[in-house]
């Protein structure tokens, strides 16, 4: 936070501490006093709401405590405390039927709450259940969890709760502060490496995961965590292993079921998976992301109407539900009914919509509104979509900038032909690289239309071998890579690439050769040369504009951050071209470029390139790319199931009058100001 940031909060921070003082020394009167002139500064700052709330519940003020909670939760829909507080409301004015629901949604988001779980052993046995059996087994697991808690030290409960509610910095430096005094501690372990994951830093989770079941086999929450690294690492195969363990002694557990549904879909086992969240839907038809998985893989393997029927359970399910209405829109050959549009407009226009929600909302109504030539209202809602996406991220253009022009600085041609014995011998590999909506998945349609040829899926085994040469990255640290890359020896890269090729194993059939779809691979050409020089790279391009515009229309389901910002586009789109420019001028012949206008003017000709570059015997099959069955997981999925159509092209220009940004960026302009766009 910045020193002016600092300045700017003091008088509100002095408040809410203040606030916090009276609190704890049962001063409510004066607790309330401070609280409301915290709130007068900030009438969104969430401490001093529940300050506020508590203090008129001492004060004996229910219903104004209550008004004060419904607005918290409709402010902060997750924080756990307000729900607590809410039971408590209700408790001492001795309502157990409004007291008890209240405390089970407190553990739910925060199951770290001993309050709420006292409040619940106490109130089990009041209620007047249809069937007495529930609340008895309600109340032992309340006092299950309660004996669990209180034989934790103080420390690790603090720290768990702090994640609960989503404050995972002071999480992670309290408990790394336990683990140094208490190294061998499971729980304190297991909530660093929750951590971890929560921050998608897989491969320390997973590390972490591993030590905790070597100590405690039998702990299945620590099994259930260690799948999810294992998935968050693309280690689809060991992590179906792992969770059918699981399911072995629970196999009705929701969580372990859809990890294994998504186990299979990474394998690419699509009928499999389908199989498995079927039954997950049968045990859980209320859960909307059940319903959302169907849908995924049904669209998969290219049963369309499935996956429409799916998307639009899942939005009845859960009425705000924005992935449900993106994922229809990401069909890209669905069209909105006005009922849907008018429906989507009302939820984006409620107050307290979660944030996520409301991003894949906007998306989706661009896309319905440009499929009706709405297009100032569709560059709106893009807009509104991707400017709250990017605050949501932490993308850097200009370290990117810096990693590329480092790259050409350092992988010169004197540097590949002191390494031209590098690498694993073999030629299966086919790399489809470039910038996403390039054009990438119609190529490897193409391609996959081939009998030699199968075509698998964006492969992370290469993005994954950058990692562990590149290490966790440290702020103001120079990174390691890609100047890494001039200490690997002969043997390291022959031993990375048979490991690139054993990996991808997994993932093949019978056919020749593969092909791996990641495009962000380009930038890892230098490493590909080194560890595999005989694998085809084919660059997938597109018109800038066209390609740029078409990234921002698009919200991607992780990574590809650099496309919430007409700016970072436009520069990430000239470093990429600079880059393979580079490649091109250092590593000749070891690149084939196609232009994806050239494939739609002329699809034979390309073709033919295509096969000759990769040494392939012409197979007319591959003009008929649009009959090949085989699944497909991009958004470009439908798409490229119908033959070659021109109608995308030059979409990006019926946008022309809002993209001069992003023409300042291509042009290197990069001082450009956004331009406005009214609502």
């Amino acid at each position: 936070m910045s020193d002016a940031n600092l300045t700017h909060n003091e008088p509100l921070n002095s408040r809410i501490n203040a606030a916090k003082q009276a609190l704890a020394a049962q001063q409510f009167s004066i607790a309330l006093t401070q609280a409301e002139q915290a709130l007068a500064l900030d009438a969104n700052a969430h401490e001093a709401l529940y300050i506020q709330a508590v203090s008129l519940r001492y004060l004996k003020r229910y219903d104004e405590a209550l008004t004060v909670l419904d607005t918290l939760i409709a402010l902060k829909p997750q924080y756990a405390r307000a729900y607590q507080e809410r039971g408590h409301c209700y408790r001492d004015q001795n309502i157990p039927a409004k007291a008890l629901p209240a405390y089970a949604q407190a553990v739910e988001l925060n199951p770290t709450l001993a309050a709420s779980w006292r409040a619940l052993v106490a109130l089990y046995p009041l209620a007047l259940p249809t069937a007495p059996a529930e609340p008895d087994k309600a109340s032992q697991r309340a006092k299950t969890v309660l004996a669990h808690l209180e034989t934790l030290p103080p420390a690790v409960v603090t720290a768990q709760s702090w994640y609960f509610e989503g404050d995972l910095q002071q999480a992670e430096n309290l408990i790394r502060a336990f683990l140094l005094q208490n190294p061998e501690h499971i729980e304190a372990m297991r909530l660093l490496a929750t951590i971890g994951l929560r921050l998608e830093v897989f491969d320390d989770a997973e590390t972490l995961l591993a030590a905790i079941l070597e100590r405690a086999p039998d702990h299945h929450a620590a099994r259930y965590d260690y799948v999810q690294a294992l998935l968050g690492r693309h280690k689809h195969a060991i992590a179906l292993g792992e969770v059918e363990r699981l399911l072995a002694d629970d196999p009705r557990h929701e969580g372990y079921l859809s990890a294994k549904g998504n186990a299979l879909v990474g394998l690419g086992r699509q009928a499999e998976a389908l199989e498995v969240f079927y039954r997950l839907r049968d045990i859980a038809p209320q859960n909307p992301t059940v319903h959302l998985a169907i849908a995924h893989a049904e669209k998969t393997v290219g049963h369309t109407e499935a996956a429409i029927a799916a998307y639009r359970q899942a939005a009845r399910v859960r009425e705000e539900f924005g992935d449900a209405y993106w994922s229809l829109a990401n069909l890209k050959t669905y069209r909105f009914t006005d009922a849907e549009i008018q429906s989507m407009q009302a939820l984006v226009a409620r107050e307290h919509l979660a944030t996520d929600d409301r991003i894949h909302l906007y998306f989706a109504l661009g896309k319905a509104c440009e499929d009706r030539q709405a297009y100032q209202q569709a560059f709106e809602y893009y807009s509104h979509g991707n400017q709250l996406k990017h605050a949501t991220i932490e993308f850097d253009v200009a370290q990117f900038e810096r990693t590329v022009a480092r790259q050409i600085q350092l992988c010169d041609q004197d540097f590949f032909a002191k390494r031209s014995h590098y690498g694993a011998a073999s030629a299966e590999p086919i790399f489809i690289v470039g910038l996403p909506r390039a054009g990438s998945t119609l190529l490897e349609q193409i391609l996959a239309s081939h009998p030699e040829v199968e075509g698998i899926r964006e492969l992370a085994e290469i993005p994954r071998l950058v990692t562990q040469l590149h290490g966790r990255e440290v702020k103001g640290q120079h990174p390691r890579y890609p100047d890494i890359l001039t200490e690997l020896s002969a043997q390291q890269c022959e031993a990375f690439g048979n490991q690139y090729l054993k990996d991808t194993r997994l993932y093949r059939s019978r056919a020749v050769y593969f092909i791996d779809k990641m495009p962000n691979n380009f930038r890892h050409i230098g490493l590909i040369q080194l560890i595999l020089p005989n694998a085809k790279i084919i660059d997938a391009r597109r018109e800038p504009m066209a390609c740029c515009f078409s990234n921002f229309k698009q919200l991607f389901a992780s990574g590809q951050e650099f496309t919430y910002s007409l700016d970072d586009i436009g520069r990430y789109y000239r470093a990429y071209i600079a880059l393979m420019h580079h490649w091109q001028q250092v590593l000749p012949q070891r690149v084939l470029t196609v232009q994806h206008e050239s494939v739609v003017d002329d699809l034979e000709t390309n073709v033919r390139q295509l096969l000759d570059f990769c040494g392939l015997p012409f197979h007319a099959g591959c003009l008929k790319f649009y009959a090949t069955e085989r699944s497909v997981r991009t958004p470009s999925s439908e798409q490229v199931r119908r033959p070659i159509f021109r109608d995308g092209l030059d979409r990006w220009q019926a946008f022309e009058p809002w993209l001069d940004p992003l023409k300042a960026a291509l042009a290197g302009n990069t001082a450009a100001k956004a331009t406005d766009v009214s609502r």
